[in-house]
């Protein structure tokens, strides 16, 4: 039976670049299929409702910091655990059929995409109107009829779509990479691994007082597991309430991550458990 992978569409957006490395570690890549969607939430909640096996969804860059969308999400829906963290480098391209950068009024991306490019476009095309879309790929159909306008993406998406490439490498930072999660509803034992390395949860606190959230994080302080990252979210129940996503370098099936979380379970609300998974370093698709 065919494997269906969800990701951002349309077709040649980074995600789905990040679903093809992904289609790389499986060993029976060629019973799989690519399901674009149009945003983020609904790509997870495709898989969450069994329309898909593994959704491919971005969570961080490393100069615009965490995808929020994929991390309210997460959280919203109970069925769905990460299985594989890819991390794939990024190069923006601006793309456009107009004869030169002081042609371009209008230039269209995702809104990541835009602010990543931030300084260049400042530098570059200080007057331009920008326009955010819901991928990188969205707006680039619309370019044949639009010859003033442009849209940041990347080179193969620009093969993909046969657009002209007016300016590569417009990141403002050249070490720009995306961390996509690979969710599923069940385990997925598709990809080799012999014990993970990270393990990503979420809590929310029954209180907001003073020391309510120095408790938890000691809990992994004192057995020495190492917090990658850490984040606050808005529970959107009331005005300065939180959620706080952690990532953790350790395995949580290992008894000391185990007895952590019995632990931390004691000062929380709500807690959630994503799951343990491996990271691996991708390569970005020119073509």
């Amino acid at each position: 039976m065919a494997m269906s992978i969800a990701h951002l569409g349309p077709t040649g957006t980074y995600a789905e670049q990040a679903a093809l490395a992904y289609l790389n570690q499986l060993k029976d890549a060629e019973q799989t299929i690519l399901c674009p969607y149009p945003s983020i939430a609904q790509t997870l909640k495709t898989v969450a409702r069994g329309k898909a096996d593994v959704a491919v969804v971005p969570v961080e860059n490393s100069i615009e910091g965490s995808v929020t969308i994929t991390l309210d999400t997460l959280w919203q829906l109970e069925q769905l655990q990460i299985q594989l963290a890819l991390v794939l480098p990024i190069t923006h391209a601006l793309l456009s059929h107009a004869v030169n950068l002081d042609a371009i009024v209008t230039v269209y991306s995702h809104p990541q995409a835009l602010a990543q490019c931030q300084g260049w476009l400042e530098q570059f095309l200080p007057n331009v109107e920008l326009i955010p879309t819901n991928s990188t790929t969205e707006a680039l159909q619309h370019l044949d009829q639009e010859s003033r306008s442009g849209a940041i993406s990347s080179l193969r998406a620009a093969q993909i779509y046969n657009l002209p490439i007016l300016a590569h490498a417009i990141n403002d930072y050249p070490d720009n990479c995306t961390r996509f999660w690979v969710v599923s509803q069940r385990s997925v034992n598709r990809v080799s691994s012999v014990e993970n390395t990270h393990t990503s949860l979420a809590f929310s606190l029954p209180a907001n007082v003073p020391g309510a959230l120095v408790k938890p994080l000691q809990i992994f302080a004192e057995r020495g597991i190492n917090l990658s990252r850490i984040e606050s979210r808005p529970t959107k129940r009331s005005l300065g309430e939180y959620l706080f996503f952690l990532d953790l370098e350790a395995d949580a099936n290992s008894t000391l991550v185990q007895s952590a979380i019995a632990e931390l379970a004691t000062y929380t609300e709500i807690l959630k458990l994503f799951g343990s998974y491996n990271v691996i370093q991708t390569q970005e698709r020119e073509c």
